[in-house]
């Protein structure tokens, strides 16, 4: 609204310098851009980070099983605390040695983490492995990938955004130096003779 406003001060004013025009066209054009331009630009990298991930989290499904390992035993070195900020901050995961049977049939054994207090041999626990039984990372799921595309998207508007009115700020700070460095190429002019003008000496 300030940029208008300022188009229609400047449209007829005798005192308008052309530097004044063009600071509010470039608001204008800014707020035109950061109404229009941010919101698109979001939603495209939005719905591009959308896609992407959901293939992902597909890929991941497909390819990541969950299997039943059973403890072997409990290797001696203390439980790892898990993330605080984990969903699952309340268990411990101890390290153990233990079997599992991977997708394809093959017998598996190995030291993993497992998500219990104490573990004891034959303890059961979930686990994710690859089509032929190597440990994998649990799968994305398809709500925190959308989440993580909805934050892309808003944060590609808001850089937008940033993006313009830096500029905009860029071009104006540019043109207020050149409007200062002209006033003292006149003022150099004018400085010797100031107040002298018209009186004969």
């Amino acid at each position: 609204m300030r940029a208008i406003g300022g188009l229609w001060r400047w449209r007829r004013n005798p005192l308008r310098r052309t530097t004044d025009l063009v600071e509010a066209w470039l608001a204008l054009v800014a707020l035109v851009l950061a109404l229009v331009a941010a919101p698109v630009a979001g939603v495209v990298i939005g719905t591009l980070a959308q896609n992407s991930l959901q293939r992902s989290v597909r890929e991941q499904h497909r390819t990541h099983h969950l299997v039943t390992a059973t403890v072997v035993k409990r290797l001696n070195r203390a439980p790892m605390e898990p993330d605080p900020e984990s969903p699952t901050k309340r268990q411990r995961q101890s390290r153990v040695l233990a079997d599992w049977t991977a997708p394809d049939g093959t017998a598996r054994r190995g030291t993993v983490l497992a998500d219990l207090d104490s573990p004891h041999r034959g303890d059961h626990f979930a686990l994710w492995t690859d089509d032929h039984g190597r440990i994998m990372a649990r799968p994305l799921d398809s709500a925190t990938a959308t989440t993580q595309a909805v934050l892309a998207g808003f944060g590609t508007s808001a850089a937008t955004v940033g993006l313009m009115e830096g500029g905009r700020r860029l071009i104006v700070w540019r043109m207020v130096r050149r409007r200062y460095a002209r006033w003292d190429q006149a003022w150099d002019k004018a400085g010797p003779d100031w107040g002298r003008t018209g009186t004969g000496s």
